[in-house]
């Protein structure tokens, strides 16, 4: 019976150990920079933002109301070559955040990288193998994604348990992982930390790709390594979320902060049979969110357009962007105005958002699996190669308790913000 009552004590004072780690103690209103899906370009070798990215990082440490950034992962768009020096050049640019930078990796810096278009390759059906693209020496490692994957560490994640920018103690999987699971422990992207009573978790979610699930160069079937990649890392999230949620209830956190690439509710033009992968991480979200009674926001780019809503309940109410024209140059004129997703004006959003359900405008029908989770809400960060970067102002505070709306919810509020 001592054996079994130290051992707990153990695991209690680890827990709470991790957890004091990762804490200021301070309970005072701050804000965040909410970055995503940039710089981008509007077709290879579109460099304008990337060139803009200096200015938007300095103007972002101007603001004084800020403590720190996240920055949910494309540092590139889906039509540049996936290279070391790209990489090393946003790495370098990051350098000059005065804030700390929590940054998660997107697809398009690793799982998206076998596309052609990306400087990866294509499948031949007539020779059974794939052509590489050779313009300016493709993508790094021929785009083979797990290469890429391993790059993306080795630059922005060399040291676990650090943020980029000024750095800031963060908590990461490759320390805190389940030692039932090894295999875990590559995982240094999946990242939690506590502020002022709120739980912040980063997750490696690749979008626009089914949860890594299309076939890497378009090939007839998925190879092994592809396979053990989607199971690997996807098992490995799902205990993260369980177990960062675990901490949050331990410690009486008065809410969440969800920190991923992937729209999981986006056709993006496609159908539901898209998005399938998604489910397993919805379901554990929801579940927990549930168990944990308190509020959770989830923050996720991919899909472009801002976006505030809740589409784990049926019916919640939803603010979409309308679509900045070609050529536009500023986010928040009338093209960059949130409205009703129901209105018309939005339509066309509407219509890439629910491809295989002309006229539908509520996000929940594209994941409808039964969720009731009214302590929820989600904010899709406006990315966009035609317009201004910008950033999301979100101040925390946690003694304010906001009802569920477009701009608040619990201790959160938030604002875009052009610099």
């Amino acid at each position: 019976m001592k054996k079994h009552s130290l051992g707990l004590f153990a695991i209690i004072g680890a827990v709470f150990g991790s957890i004091a780690a990762c804490s200021d103690g301070s309970s005072s209103p701050f804000s965040v920079a909410l970055i995503g899906d940039s710089p981008y370009g509007a077709a290879y070798g579109d460099t304008a933002q990337l060139k803009a990215n200096p200015a938007f990082i300095a103007a972002v440490g101007r603001d004084t109301t800020l403590s720190m950034a996240l920055h949910v992962g494309d540092i590139h768009s889906g039509k540049e070559f996936c290279t070391e020096s790209f990489n090393r050049t946003i790495f370098d640019q990051w350098k000059a955040f005065t804030l700390p930078l929590v940054y998660v990796p997107g697809d398009n810096e690793w799982a998206d990288c076998h596309k052609a278009k990306e400087g990866g390759g294509t499948y031949s059906a007539s020779t059974g193998s794939i052509n590489y693209v050779t313009t300016d020496g493709g993508s790094y490692a021929k785009g083979d994604p797990i290469a890429n994957l391993a790059l993306i560490r080795s630059i922005f994640f060399s040291t676990p348990g650090k943020t980029l920018g000024a750095a800031m103690e963060v908590r990461s999987q490759a320390v805190d992982y389940d030692r039932a699971y090894p295999s875990d422990a590559q995982f240094v992207e999946n990242t939690w930390f506590e502020k002022n009573s709120v739980v912040f978790m980063t997750l490696n979610i690749p979008g626009g790709s089914n949860n890594d699930n299309d076939i890497w160069y378009g090939a007839p079937t998925m190879s092994d390594a592809q396979k053990q990649e989607v199971a690997t890392r996807t098992a490995a999230n799902l205990r993260w979320i369980d177990s960062v949620f675990s901490k949050a209830m331990a410690i009486n956190a008065t809410a969440v902060l969800i920190q991923v690439q992937a729209d999981m509710w986006d056709q993006d033009g496609v159908n539901k049979v898209h998005l399938t992968e998604y489910k397993q991480f919805i379901d554990k979200i929801a579940s927990n969110t549930k168990a944990f009674g308190k509020p959770v926001l989830l923050v996720n780019g991919d899909s472009h357009n801002y976006r505030s809503d809740n589409p784990l309940l049926p019916g919640s109410a939803c603010v979409v962007e309308a679509p900045a024209p070609a050529g536009a140059n500023g986010a928040l004129g009338t093209a960059g105005k949130a409205l009703a997703c129901n209105d018309p004006a939005v339509a066309s959003v509407a219509a890439t958002y629910h491809a295989d359900a002309p006229g539908v405008t509520d996000p929940y029908a594209n994941q409808p699996w039964g969720y009731q989770v009214p302590n929820f809400h989600r904010l899709v960060l406006h990315t966009n190669a035609a317009t201004a970067l910008e950033y999301l102002r979100l101040t925390v505070d946690a003694s304010a308790n906001a009802a569920n709306g477009s701009d608040a919810f619990g201790p959160f509020k938030w604002a875009r913000v052009v610099p």
